[in-house]
């Protein structure tokens, strides 16, 4: 009883991370690697062994690193100046208070908001938000693509 309490646990952390992939309150990759690294120390690593797990985690900080940087780098390609880059990461920690919305958008509004103090160029400013999105929604993308990897290859793993 206690084993399938056990890989009850395991599917809820890996679906509750791959929603919070998406969902900006939860540490979504984290919550993946978690499950699975549990899902494996339950089988004391005899159907997904060492280096499996270590895959996984070099996926999982890929995506972790993904998540905290993608939107500065859409900015610093569009030539952000040091005031979009600085908007852009107060944009990120206020959009953390207005839930998926103010996720997706407010390092728009806030790294538009800093190029055009700097500039004070509207052109400029909306370039400069919306290459910063378009690096926050690729890294999004690839954050959730990076988790479906991830639990993709465990549950090979697991069945082979």
């Amino acid at each position: 009883m206690e084993i399938a309490l056990l890989w009850i646990l395991s599917a809820a952390l890996i679906l509750l991370g791959l929603a919070g992939t998406v969902l900006p309150v939860l540490p979504g990759t984290l919550l993946v690697w978690g499950g699975i690294v549990l899902g494996a120390w339950i089988d004391d690593f005899a159907r997904i062994s060492m280096t499996t797990v270590v895959v996984i985690s070099v996926l999982a900080v890929l995506a972790w690193g993904l998540d905290y940087v993608a939107g500065l780098m859409g900015a610093q390609r569009a030539g952000a100046s040091k005031q979009a880059l600085l908007g852009a990461a107060i944009g990120t920690v206020v959009g953390l208070f207005m839930g998926l919305v103010g996720v997706l958008f407010m390092p728009l509004v806030g790294a538009a908001l800093g190029e055009y103090l700097a500039q004070k160029s509207q052109t400029r400013a909306l370039k400069v938000g919306l290459a910063t999105w378009i690096g926050i929604m690729l890294g999004l993308i690839a954050k959730v693509g990076l988790a479906f990897i991830m639990v993709g290859i465990f549950g090979v793993a697991l069945l082979v």
